[in-house]
């Protein structure tokens, strides 16, 4: 079940394509976010469908439950295979996403973010008033998204025992390899580390995206974590 996804975060259309150009034969599970599909919208989640391509859709939905429900229920009909909401919106709002999804028959797979992976526990405590530690939270937010019915989180690989113990799936960001640079990211770790943690999904961005050798990158990426 565990799988490799590239975060396609690209300007456009035509960056993106540029970049999938390094891919004859690999159709790699693609995750689309907000500066790409604020762009170019719907439309190009759809071709990159019938291309054959997963497609994870990171919005991070954060709303008022009507709001959430109704924004799922058109997520729905693009097809795609994971999306996503904020678990900080609490279980109503998480029930209701889901409840939007199953109204289109969709069988995509719905995760909520526990805490992004640019948080750290100094920014959870002076900028959130979160008093509790990052595991604590992203415990805690997951034991609430378990409630809702969702299939899993968005967390940090450091945080995916937790949530394997629970009965979750583990969508990790903050994926590096050992000689790269930690960006803007804090709660970091590599394929194989992750693998070892327990993650389900890896989501890899520049460690792919910018590298001298794109396929190579990604095979290694499958390699260490397959």
């Amino acid at each position: 079940m565990r799988d490799v996804i590239i975060a396609c975060d690209f300007q456009n259309k035509e960056e993106t394509r540029k970049f999938l150009a390094n891919f004859t034969k690999e159709k790699p599970f693609l995750k689309i976010g907000m500066e790409l599909f604020y762009k170019e919208g719907p439309e190009f989640v759809k071709e990159l469908k019938d291309e054959g391509f997963s497609i994870f859709l990171d919005l991070k939905l954060h709303d008022i439950p009507n709001t959430v429900y109704k924004a799922m229920k058109n997520i729905g009909k693009l097809n795609v295979d994971m999306t996503n909401v904020h678990a900080a919106g609490g279980i109503k709002m998480m029930e209701a996403a889901l409840a939007g999804l199953k109204e289109t028959n969709s069988n995509c797979k719905l995760i909520a973010v526990t805490q992004l992976t640019s948080i750290d526990t100094q920014t959870l405590k002076e900028e959130l008033l979160i008093n509790e530690s990052i595991n604590d939270t992203v415990a805690h937010y997951a034991l609430n998204t378990k409630k809702a019915g969702l299939d899993g989180v968005v967390c940090s690989p450091l945080e995916a025992p937790i949530i394997s113990k629970m009965g979750l799936i583990s969508v990790t960001p903050g994926i590096r390899f050992k000689d790269g640079s930690a960006d803007d990211q804090k709660r970091i770790s590599t394929p194989s580390y992750a693998k070892e943690l327990g993650s389900t999904y890896i989501v890899v961005g520049r460690a792919i995206t910018k590298a001298p050798n794109v396929l190579e990158a990604y095979n290694k990426c499958i390699k260490e974590f397959i």
